[in-house]
């Protein structure tokens, strides 16, 4: 049967359009790509690069986002003195052998235990342990803890030190495979750090103690959860400094002669990041602290970004 000259012009051109449908759903994918994603990662790196050629001293950053493991890093595996940025880790074998207590170990610290104020445990730079009266005021290890983080008082560091014992500190950190973060000295131990047993980092691995926390794998997810609201306890620190006042930070600063650090977790809406910046051999000290802040202002600026943008790069309002 011969078909018609209509019949065969039409069958033409659906081929061709079908044909061309095909075509163009090869050249024009219908899906977003990464580029523009990358392109603003980046300009992130390069205004932190940026930050680190007018800084007259040594910077060393690790930035980690939560959501997709992205990770930048400069300079992140030279080892830094880490100050009071180190109670950390203090804090974290507090909250893991909490976990264990609450699983049946014996002669573990826990958070409600009680400590009596003694004399002989004061030190310098103790700005509440010193006005507490020795001998009769009472505190839980947890509230310990929250001074240890909200003023850095560094009495109430070293009765932790004391109750967690710093030889498990260093069991933690071994374990989770950070080989040059050390917890070797107590607070204003002067004499030891002469000797050379100062408290040392890097930022890759604040870094990764931060993510592993976050990612519940040294305790569960409400010793986690209770853990950053002591580590988020307002404080004076540099990562905050230019980011907006109602975003949640969970961060321990840190300062000594010619170094300034700061390592925590920033909770973007939708893209929380850890973010560790240590600098040394400042010859401004001030100078370091603007630094940290405006290494964090942006990367929070490009986290927010993320946070609150569709997969195309509009900005969605929340609901």
């Amino acid at each position: 049967m011969k078909l018609s000259t209509g019949v065969l012009s039409l069958a033409f051109c659906f081929l061709t359009l079908l044909t061309w449908g095909q075509a163009g759903s090869s050249c024009c994918p219908q899906t977003p790509t990464k580029e523009k994603q990358q392109a603003l990662w980046q300009k992130l790196q390069d205004r932190i690069s940026e930050v680190d050629r007018h800084l007259d001293g040594v910077m060393g950053v690790a930035i980690r986002d939560l959501t997709s493991g992205e990770t930048y890093l400069l300079h992140a595996d030279d080892v830094f003195a880490q100050a009071s940025s180190i109670k950390i880790t203090v804090l974290a074998q507090l909250y893991q052998q909490e976990q264990r207590g609450r699983g049946g170990a014996k002669n573990v610290a826990r958070l409600n235990d009680l400590y009596t104020v003694r004399t002989e445990d004061l030190v310098p730079d103790s700005y509440i342990m010193l006005g507490l009266t020795p001998g009769v005021t009472r505190v839980t290890n947890r509230d310990l803890a929250t001074m240890m983080v909200a003023v850095s008082d560094n009495s109430a560091t070293n009765v932790l030190i004391d109750h967690v014992g710093m030889s498990n500190v260093e069991q933690m950190l071994a374990s989770l495979g950070l080989k040059n973060t050390h917890l070797r000295r107590k607070m204003m131990d002067l004499e030891a750090a002469r000797q050379g047993r100062e408290n040392v980092s890097t930022a890759r691995e604040m870094m990764t103690l931060l993510d592993d926390i976050y990612h519940n794998k040294l305790f569960d997810k409400d010793l986690t959860a209770d853990f950053f609201k002591v580590l988020s306890t307002p404080k004076d620190s540099s990562i905050p400094k230019l980011l907006p006042p109602d975003v949640a930070i969970a961060n321990k600063p840190g300062e000594l002669e010619a170094v300034r650090n700061d390592s925590g977790i920033v909770f973007a809406i939708n893209r929380p990041f850890v973010i560790c910046v240590m600098t040394t051999y400042l010859h401004d000290e001030r100078s370091g602290q603007q630094a940290i802040s405006e290494v964090a202002l942006a990367a929070y600026e490009y986290f927010d970004r993320l946070g609150k943008s569709s997969e195309y790069g509009r900005a969605v309002p929340a609901k």
